[in-house]
């Protein structure tokens, strides 16, 4: 989809993906070395009383599954930021997750007519609809060829 195709209200939701233990221990050790991400003992004795995933993991998850559901890949032109970045609950190996998203804006460009601007909250939640993670990305997205000017 491009810039024009995209409406405030407009909704749209992921596949799902389940997070493996293995695919947290590898993301934390690299990323987020922190024990409750990377020792399961540790995690255990942890507040979180066991193994979580990062943050960034379950964000970058949720991205990729955003991607992958293909609602904005081919007009992308980048984005200058995310806001409003908040983890809900702890993702636990096992946990499947999935994106649901909201169009919030969108406002075309007064500079340049070929994009514009779109502002989208996602939430990731889990297997039980519970919201693991909320966030806000401003997409600057090409115009529908032929849309502009």
């Amino acid at each position: 989809m491009y810039f024009d195709d995209l409406t405030p209200g407009d909704r749209f939701e992921t596949a799902a993906r389940s997070l493996r233990e293995d695919d947290i221990l590898a993301f934390a050790r690299q990323w987020d070395p922190q024990p409750f991400h990377t020792d399961p003992e540790a995690a255990r004795a942890s507040p979180y009383g066991g193994l979580i995933a990062s943050g960034f993991h379950t964000l970058l998850t949720g991205f990729t599954l955003t991607l992958e559901a293909g609602i904005w890949n081919e007009s992308s032109m980048g984005s200058p930021g995310m806001e409003e970045i908040h983890w809900l609950l702890p993702v636990r190996p096992g946990d499947s997750l999935s994106v649901r998203a909201e169009v919030l804006d969108s406002v075309p460009s007064r500079s340049r007519p070929d994009r514009g601007r779109v502002r989208i909250a996602y939430e990731v939640v889990n297997q039980d609809d519970a919201v693991a993670m909320r966030y806000t990305i401003t997409h600057i997205l090409a115009r529908r060829p032929g849309a502009a000017g």
